[in-house]
């Protein structure tokens, strides 16, 4: 880990050099030195790295050089901010402190540079001698880590638990069981790794099970259990609200909550998880929520503790998980450990079958320690290799009291993957201790906190985002983090989380290496005392009020995380200097609060701030000095109603992501694009309003690295110059587009985004016949996620829809004004969600069989004047969920079963596993 902290000193020096040269001067040789010492240093570091079990004094060394990383890093960073100074915003101050100031900062910094080099020659001079790596390959390089990501992924899903089957059978007789009480829990109980969850989301998935129940929820419980949010988190998902009923439930109180999902579930056959449950008086405050409900309904605990699933319910038996059988666990591994693309034939040899059935012994059975040690295990290739993992394991293991040996192994297997991780990959990996327990991580915001914070390196090769993207996968591959979601391809991972055992480990390797603290803030308090002893990353959990008072310094501060929606009370940047180094800083303005947020113009003092988020529910005003946030990579802004943004924003070079959109409502309104923005590094770009000055700028054509783009047009007219120069731009993913007037569109210049696999269309669209055929015909045909929302198109746009052989994702909403929709046999081969909402004018649906063959979820909504649904849907064989939200009674009535009497229309749904009708039906 230190060779990751020194190599981002190393990063930071060489950064100086390049954009700060005209201001080092005298002193540019000792910063120099100083980069090359640092170099050497992780020469030593590397081979640190791989001789774990060495003596306090060895380890002192590794430490008192990770210090001076810092320290040089902080010297770095303090001159860059003098740098800026000095480079004033008008002639004069830049005069007036070139003449008096600079020669006073370069000798200082000179001082400080010669401190450091002299502390870092007296630790080499115990140390072995090392070769210093040139920048192009080397130990230091990112070389091998790229040679490493060039393999495939396949990341086929598979269950890493082999021996469920007797359990599943069990817990499903359970749940399936009529018991006529009220609170009936059934629990799955056992050791951390052994699979509980896994069987648990088995379980709730199951086909039966979906059809069993009316209603089913699943929460994570974690050890911070949270009575509030899980309320409100159910009463969501059982009411399926709009944007204003959600706004009223999510002002109510915990009692409010509760007794307003009692109400809801009363009449309902319902199945609620609850994963992980620690203590049983969080099952006393989260109970009176639960109400008897239709005969049947069950609570399924999944627990470490025996006893809060006895107390919970004394008349079901927890199923207790057993540890796997040491041919099952043999099996397991040998699916990680042995990948056919990896090993070959050597998966058979003799040497490699003894090795990992002695190694596989020491995981007690334990599934999730199998299989990261399988993982780790699948990188290396030689029986050389494989012998010293075993000895790591082994040599530990005999340091341990016996009692201690089973869960030391395991600690053991996971701190050896963790130390196996190329450098590079180290700080990524601890970075995710920041987010709570059981938190869905999104892919994009991690990888771009990983840019902001300096661990993706720049290379000519990869864009940082791509190359974080591998470090991702790298970490999937190793089972050091799993895939959440995947997105709207498919293939692509959307969010990802830690097992417990994993996080455990994370947030305490991140303390010991000094590298990031969590900051629980106590319960019914505001306050958070910031202090100079604290790490340079601070992340805070909040307690349920979401409000926190920031007090105290920290001069070094260099990352303030709020992983969750936290307002934090009396930020002063103004009030105290213990921000001015900080790279990363997400803000929130009070929820309920109805002034005009006017941000700090202090804010422009943190010249080495690279990612800035801010959240507002009204009229945001950005500072003019935002734009001398030079080294700004990432801009998130979510705001209702209004915003202002200075020009100066679009000056800002290094920008690669500007997302400015308003919460929860359709993207018909942004920012103006302004004239000369034409940065090079955007890759994200949404959503800005193109008014008949930016319809004529060229400069789209410098964005060669855009993916993701949102565009709302003044005029329909504006649109075909502005695509047609966009089609040109190969790296271009997503595309949403919105526009204001009701003119004829000419979509022609889409039929060539050939690399297109999103598209969102906004807006009134014209489609009144024509010889050249449908309106729509132009849409590329890669397009994998199809929004059309407000179109209101007069032709059934089923038709040309239905031939996109890759579409996978369709949202039609308020799209057609038509009375009858058609989707034809063999139409739609690949669509696996298609949602519906506010097509009032739609009376009749046909689906001929054949149509939409994999089809798993249905979503019907806001929508009076369809009165039966397609008898094509009994041929769709695959779909798993339909849900009805505020469509017609008759609709309703005709597909529901009342006191075991079936509507006429059941039988076209009878396979559906999973029904959800609104509360209204």
């Amino acid at each position: 880990m230190e060779q990751a902290i020194v190599s981002l000193a190393v990063e930071r020096i060489s950064d100086l050099l390049i954009h700060e040269a005209v201001f080092l001067k005298d002193v540019k040789d000792q910063v120099e030195s100083l980069r090359a010492e640092l170099k050497r240093m992780q020469c030593f570091l590397k081979d640190a790295d791989r001789n774990l079990e060495q003596d306090a004094r060895f380890q002192n060394r590794v430490s008192e050089i990770r210090n001076l990383a810092y320290d040089a890093e902080d010297v770095i960073d303090s001159f860059i901010l003098k740098a800026a100074y000095q480079r004033g915003f008008h002639g004069i101050v830049k005069r007036f402190t070139s003449i008096f100031t600079k020669p006073y900062h370069l000798h200082k910094i000179g001082l400080q540079l010669k401190a450091i080099m002299t502390k870092l020659q007296n630790i080499s001079e115990n140390l072995p001698a090392f070769e210093i790596p040139d920048d192009g390959e080397g130990s230091s390089s990112i070389f091998k880590v790229q040679q490493q990501f060039r393999r495939t992924y396949s990341h086929v899903e598979e269950e890493d638990v082999v021996s469920l089957e007797v359990s599943t059978k069990d817990i499903m007789t359970k749940l399936m069981t009529e018991e006529d009480r009220p609170h009936a829990v059934v629990s799955i109980v056992g050791m951390g790794g052994l699979g509980k969850t896994t069987l648990a989301r088995k379980v709730y998935n199951h086909v039966d099970v979906r059809r069993h129940f009316d209603f089913l929820a699943w929460f994570s419980i974690s050890q911070q259990c949270k009575p509030r949010e899980v309320l409100l988190s159910v009463l969501k998902k059982v009411l399926s609200p709009s944007n204003n009923d959600r706004e009223k439930i999510e002002k109510m109180d915990e009692i409010e909550l509760t007794r307003t999902l009692f109400d809801a579930l009363k009449e309902k056959r319902y199945l609620v998880v609850l994963d992980d449950i620690w203590r049983s008086e969080d099952w006393d405050i989260l109970k009176p929520a639960f109400p008897r409900g239709r005969k049947g309904s069950k609570i399924l605990f999944t627990t470490r503790n025996r006893n809060v699933a006895s107390r919970a319910d004394s008349c079901n038996t927890p199923i207790e998980l057993s540890f796997l059988t040491d041919d099952e666990s043999w099996n397991l591994l040998c699916k990680k450990a042995f990948p056919r693309s990896k090993m070959g034939s050597q998966c058979c040899s003799e040497e490699f079958v003894k090795l990992g059935k002695e190694m596989v012994k020491k995981c007690g059975g334990l599934p999730l320690a199998i299989v990261v040690l399988g993982c780790l295990l699948a990188t290396k290739q030689s029986v050389a290799q494989w012998e010293m993992v075993h000895k790591n394991i082994h040599g530990h293991l005999n340091e341990l009291p016996h009692q201690d040996r089973q869960y030391g192994a395991v600690n053991r297997i996971l701190v050896l993957s963790y130390n196996d991780l190329p450098y590079p990959l180290k700080p990524c990996f601890l970075y995710l201790s920041h987010y709570p327990e059981d938190w869905e991580i999104p892919k994009k915001e991690l990888i771009r906190l990983w840019i902001a914070e300096g661990f993706i390196p720049k290379t000519e090769e990869f864009l940082m985002e791509d190359l974080g993207e591998n470090f991702l996968e790298e970490l999937i591959d190793r089972s050091l983090v799993q895939v959440s979601r995947r997105d709207y391809t498919g293939t692509n991972v959307e969010t990802c989380r830690m097992h417990d055992l994993l996080r455990d480990l994370c947030t305490k390797k991140a303390r010991e290496e000094k590298f990031l603290e969590i900051i629980q803030q106590p319960l019914h308090e505001y306050d958070v005392t910031l202090a100079k002893s604290m790490l340079r990353r601070i992340s805070i959990h909040p307690s349920e009020r979401n409000f926190v008072y920031l007090k105290g310094e920290h001069p070094k501060l260099r990352s303030l995380l709020f992983p969750q929606n936290v307002e934090p009370v009396e930020f002063h940047i103004s009030k105290y200097k213990s921000f001015e180094f900080l790279r990363v800083l997400t803000l929130q303005k009070g929820k309920c609060s109805y002034e005009e947020w006017h941000v700090s113009a202090e804010i422009g003092n943190l010249q080495h701030l690279r990612y800035l988020k801010l959240y507002y529910n009204n009229k945001m005003i950005l500072p003019r000095s935002i734009g001398r946030l030079k080294n700004l990579y990432t801009l998130y802004i979510k705001y209702c109603y209004d915003i202002v943004i200075p020009d100066g924003v679009f000056k800002l070079e290094r920008l690669r992501h500007i997302v400015i959109k308003l919460n929860g409502t359709l993207p018909l309104y942004g920012f103006r694009l302004r004239q000369g923005f034409t940065s090079k590094n955007i890759e994200t770009l949404k959503y800005m309003v193109v008014d008949e000055k930016a319809a004529e700028n060229n400069a789209v054509l410098r964005w060669t690295n855009i993916q993701s783009l949102g565009m709302a047009f003044t005029r329909a007219q504006y649109m075909k110059p502005t695509l047609i120069l966009l089609a040109k731009s190969q790296r271009l993913r997503s595309v949403s587009l919105s526009f204001f007037d009701v003119s004829h569109l000419d979509l022609e210049p889409l039929s060539q985004y050939y690399h297109l696999s999103k598209l969102k269309l906004w807006g009134r669209i014209e489609d009144e016949p024509h010889p050249n055929g449908h309106v729509l015909k132009f849409l590329p045909s890669n397009i994998v996620n199809l929004t059309l929302c407000t179109c209101r198109l007069r032709q059934d746009p089923m038709v040309v829809l239905e031939k996109l052989c890759h579409l996978r994702i369709l949202h039609l909403q308020q799209a057609y004004i038509g009375s009858k929709m058609v989707c034809s046999a063999n139409g739609f081969p690949k669509l696996d969600y298609l949602q519906m909402s506010w097509l009032f004018e739609l009376e009749e649906w046909e689906i001929e069989e054949g149509a939409m063959p994999c089809l798993r979820e249905l979503k019907l909504a806001d929508g009076q004047s369809l009165r039966m649904l397609p008898e094509g849907l009994r041929y769709i064989t695959t779909l798993q969920e339909l849900n009805l939200i505020q469509t017609s009674s008759s609709l309703k009535e005709r597909i529901k079963v009342i006191d075991g009497k079936e509507g006429e229309d059941f039988y076209k749904v009878r396979h559906i596993p999973f029904i959800h009708i609104d509360r209204l039906a």
